[in-house]
């Protein structure tokens, strides 16, 4: 491999023609751009360059599979951004958070989990190049990528390879690869107006671009422009999702609220553990003060709308323009230049705030006191007017000249930076301040019972009564956060055929890469643990950090025609990794077979090593807290209770304070995957495939589980472990969980978790395996017009886990706490006649399990639909309707936890839109 890359790197310069770009900075154009590309240098239209391989090829499909998607495929599907279209992908069967997750890390990102392996392990590339993270960790623990950050008017088409690709494109290329293939050598102009709302209210929606490009003799310039605009929605404005009492595992009339105001005594161990009010005062006269308010069974003031004041679909206003140019400054050698920058405002919301003291001595009631305090849209201003304002940007540069080596080789050297930065402003409250104006100043001494708690008097006119939107925005402040991250990277590929075999020729294509990525994260330092308690933010936790990275890469690959209906593809790459982590380098190698018996028929197969670096955000994370609710194993077991109930026991149930911090210490995931399967061309128009895929991870990284923690600390401070075998309370292992887990010390919570501390750390074992398969049939009629029908299906066979070396792997396709969908299909049916055009598209995804864990519910499926008319030569009028029959989430009568559906599932309802487009 060597000798052959050192080889082809001396073959002389010569005059002969211009090979257009296929490298990995710009995938070549397909067939249907040759109009507007035939103005440009000389180009060869017979082979291209598709995600997976570097190597020109003259057949789209080749021993992996990829699915494309088109930029018409874009328009016709009718989704507003890039993430919305790939999430209905049936190889996207892992589920994230998405906007309904507003009290997230990442509320605003439009995040994909392919094969459900986890949104960081799909590598995502720019016409070939790798992009910059989304600088807020998702989850608060790792970076992914922004889909939303890319224009939709600017893509040319989406490849996504399923699979190991690291032989290709190196680390994270473990699930697969998503390729975004930005417009070349466009000539004309169009714009195109984009109007649309809900059935169900809200999200009022704005989309207007301008693509065009100019050719001329020795140079081209491509530009795409894009205004974007989408009203909120609040959870409100959804009658399903709008109340408590929306629940449907109970009548109505029986929910429960979450708790709007109380004050509960809390003097355990002498009997009294209950809500009181001032004297002379009761709970229905207390709850009757505030809005929306209801006395509860409990005796508590329930807020049965608390939830519904957040948002589940933010507002955005993007702005975006994309430039790409060419000049040839010779025949064999050409320059080019692409930008694209886009640019976000966006407003997220969870549900308003609550304030809940610490336990404290009350003079008045003369016993330990806790409460709560939620505030209601009046009070805090109406809704909206606790929103999160989000601004970020992201800026794509590439440079580089294409040239041609004699006649049989082409070279490519491109640099390039890709850079995105956001600013977070969220409105929360002082500590301090919320703490003072309701309990006034601490007290000297502490509690008469425990001599444990502070002493105050509970300013109970304030705490029972409505406070003005004045006095709630002097308890505020403004939380500021930073963040930004960036690739700058510089590579050369050449590629071409190195000699002739009997049955044709040997392709090649190697590449040079050398990179530097890095990230900062700049939270508030008031939300951080340890802050300055006059400061610091109530109820809020962030997470900071930064680090970078450096990388080199040498890679090399061959397409070998052993016979003139079979070929063999060999791929080697060796990465260098230069940063604070155990990882040193990397040697990942791939192999392909592409068979083909008869014309019409290709059987192919393909094998894949793997590997992923650390996360920048798993290694270089700087202390954090969270909230996490937790099962006191310790305390359960201690009680008498099986070790097995002991994981699911409410009464153990306890919402604790944690904090989590990178591990320097990881090492890199290592990965396999292999695929087997055909393609078909039945008749003309008609094709048919068929691909068994399998992928295999181990030390895949993750934070260690707050559930395997307890447990395992459980059995060192009890000697036993769940299965009653013994444990050495003394051992390193022991001593790691029971420093992780502090305990409070003293008064009536004595011995409950006071604390938390979590890491990341290599686990053992992923793996999945599974079925994808597509029928596309396009047929012509002379009376009723062109047809054309697309069916694909991604089957989940099997998914194994294993935490740590040793355990037994589990099967979890089936498990009823696993929210990974076991199958999708997308199907697609247009039809063009003159001037009209139509289209039916839809999408199922499989069941999911119940919420009580007993079952399964109805799989999911959607119905879209557009309908267009071309009303001059130049300009064309349409509608799409997404959702066509207002479909929400499938009947779950068990699901108890608001929103009371699992995320996955769209609150949006039907969807509206009308279009102009005009060309010229």
């Amino acid at each position: 491999m060597s000798a052959a890359l050192f080889a082809a790197l001396l073959v002389p310069v010569s005059t002969g023609v211009f090979a257009q770009d296929a490298t990995e900075e710009e995938a070549e154009v397909t067939s249907s751009q040759a109009a507007s590309d035939s103005a440009s240098v000389p180009t060869d239209l017979d082979k291209i360059v598709v995600t997976g391989s570097r190597i020109k090829r003259a057949e789209i499909e080749g021993p992996a599979p990829v699915t494309v998607i088109t930029s018409e495929e874009l328009e016709r599907q009718g989704f507003s951004t890039v993430a919305e279209a790939l999430n209905t992908l049936t190889q996207i069967t892992g589920s994230v958070q998405n906007e309904l997750t507003q009290n997230g890390f990442t509320p605003n990102a439009g995040v994909i989990d392919l094969r459900g392996l986890g949104p960081g392990r799909t590598l995502t590339l720019i016409n070939g190049r790798r992009a910059a993270d989304y600088p807020l960790p998702y989850n608060g623990q790792s970076n992914v990528f922004n889909f939303n950050s890319i224009p939709s008017a600017a893509i040319d088409r989406i490849e996504v390879l399923s699979g190991g690709a690291s032989a290709i494109y190196g680390s994270d290329a473990v699930a697969g690869v998503v390729n975004i293939i930005l417009k070349t050598n466009y000539e004309g102009d169009e714009v195109d107006l984009r109007l649309g709302t809900t059935t169900r209210g809200g999200g009022d929606t704005v989309n207007a671009s301008w693509v065009g490009g100019k050719v001329g003799d020795r140079w081209s310039l491509t530009y795409a422009f894009q205004y974007f605009d989408r009203e909120e929605i609040f959870a409100s404005q959804r009658d399903f999702m709008d109340s408590y009492r929306d629940d449907p595992s109970v009548d109505p009339a029986d929910a429960t609220a979450v708790i709007g105001i109380r004050l509960r005594d809390r003097l355990i161990g002498t009997g009294i553990n209950s809500y009181v009010y001032p004297t002379g005062q009761d709970g229905a006269s207390i709850c009757g003060r505030f809005s929306d308010f209801e006395l509860q069974t409990n005796g508590a003031c329930g807020y049965y709308g608390y939830p519904a004041t957040q948002q589940i679909q933010n507002a955005r206003t993007d702005r975006s323009g994309y430039l790409y140019g060419t000049f040839d400054f010779t025949d064999t050698l050409q320059g080019f230049a692409s930008l694209n920058i886009w640019q976000s405002d966006a407003t997220t919301a969870s549900a308003t705030q609550f304030w809940q003291p610490p336990l404290f001595y009350d003079t008045n009631f003369g016993s330990i006191m806790d409460g709560q305090r939620i505030f209601y849209p009046e009070e805090v201003g109406g809704f909206g007017s606790q929103q999160t304002t989000l601004e970020e940007k992201a800026i794509d540069f590439a440079v580089g000249l294409r040239g041609v080596f004699g006649e049989r080789f082409d070279w490519d050297a491109t640099v390039s930076r890709s850079t995105y930065d956001t600013h977070s402003e969220r409105p929360r409250f002082v500590a301090s301040k919320i703490n003072e104006f309701f309990l006034g100043p601490q007290q000297p001494g502490l509690d008469p019972f425990f001599n444990a708690y502070p002493v105050y008097t509970l300013n109970q006119d304030r705490y029972f009564n409505p406070i003005t939107p004045e006095e709630f925005q002097s308890l505020i402040t403004t939380v500021v956060t930073d963040a930004d991250s960036s690739v700058t990277q510089a590579n050369f590929v050449v590629s071409g055929d190195l000699f002739e075999l009997p049955a044709g020729a040997v392709g090649m294509a190697a590449t040079l890469e050398a990179g530097s990525q890095e990230y900062t994260l700049t939270p508030d330092p008031r939300i951080l643990p340890g802050a300055d308690p006059a400061d610091a933010i109530y109820n809020l936790t962030g997470t900071g950090g930064g680090g970078e990275r450096d990388r080199y890469a040498l890679g090399v690959e061959f397409s070998v025609p052993v016979l003139d209906s079979l070929t063999v593809n060999l791929a080697g790459r060796y990465d260098k990794y230069d940063d604070v982590t155990a990882v040193d380098d990397a040697v990942t190698y791939n192999f392909g077979v592409e068979w083909r018996p008869i014309d019409s028929l290709l059987l192919r197969g393909s094998y894949a090593t793997s590997f992923r670096a650390p996360d920048m955000h798993y290694v270089f994370a700087d202390e954090s807290g969270f909230f996490a609710n937790v099962y006191d194993q310790y305390n359960c077991r201690q009680d008498g209770n099986d070790a097995g109930e002991c994981r699911t026991n409410q009464d153990y149930l306890e919402n604790v304070f944690g904090t989590r911090s990178g591990n320097p210490g990881l090492e890199e995931e290592e990965g396999k995957s292999w695929t087997a399967g055909f393609v078909w061309d039945v008749i003309e128009g008609m094709s048919v495939s068929v691909d068994y895929f399998d992928i295999q991870l181990d030390q895949s990284v993750a934070d260690i589980s707050t559930e395997y923690l307890l447990r395992n600390e459980a059995a060192c401070l009890l000697g036993t472990d769940i299965d009653g075998s013994p444990v050495d309370g003394g051992s390193s292992a022991c001593q790691f969980f029971t420093s992780q887990v502090t305990r409070i010390q003293g008064g009536p919570n004595d011995g409950m978790i006071d604390q938390i501390a979590v890491l990341p750390f290599n686990q053992a074992y992923n793996g999945i395996t599974g079925i994808d398969a597509s029928f596309e049939y396009r047929f012509d009629t002379d009376r009723y017009g062109d047809f054309g029908l697309n069916l694909t299906w991604s089957h989940t066979l099997s998914q194994e886990f294993q935490e740590f070396p040793g355990d037994e792997i589990e099967e979890y396709r089936d498990d009823l706490q696993n929210f990974d969908f076991r199958s999708r299909i997308n199907w697609t049916a247009a039809w063009n006649r003159d001037d009209w055009s139509a289209s039916v598209y839809g999408y199922r995804w499989g069941s999911a399990p119940n919420w009580e864990e007993t079952g399964r519910i109805a799989p999911y499926i959607i119905w879209n639909a557009s309908l267009g008319k071309k009303i001059t030569d130049n300009a064309s009028v349409g509608v799409t309707v997404l959702n066509v029959f207002n479909k929400l989430h499938p009947e779950d009568d068990s699901f108890n936890s608001y929103p009371f559906f699992w995320r996955a599932y769209s609150p949006i309802g039907r969807q509206v839109f009308a279009s102009f487009n005009y060309k010229f």
